[in-house]
């Protein structure tokens, strides 16, 4: 998800959030914020296992024992 696109889509699900807190929400927009949540969700993880993946383990002990 691009930047713009994330953007947006925390745009829409807050507005929507204001709008269950006042007057509802209809069911069409139900499924809205559904859709927009799991999309939000499955971006935030797929961001999440990248960097995670990219994580680089370094123990200096074993190195120093290594030289030793």
């Amino acid at each position: 998800m691009s930047e713009a696109d994330h953007e947006a889509t925390v745009r829409r699900i807050n507005e929507l959030a204001r709008k269950a807190k006042t007057t509802g929400l209809t069911d069409e927009e139900l499924d809205e914020r559904n859709e927009l949540r799991r999309k939000y969700i499955d971006s935030f993880k797929s961001s999440l296992r990248s960097q995670l993946d990219n994580i680089k383990f370094v123990d200096e002990n074993a190195d120093a024992e290594n030289k030793g």
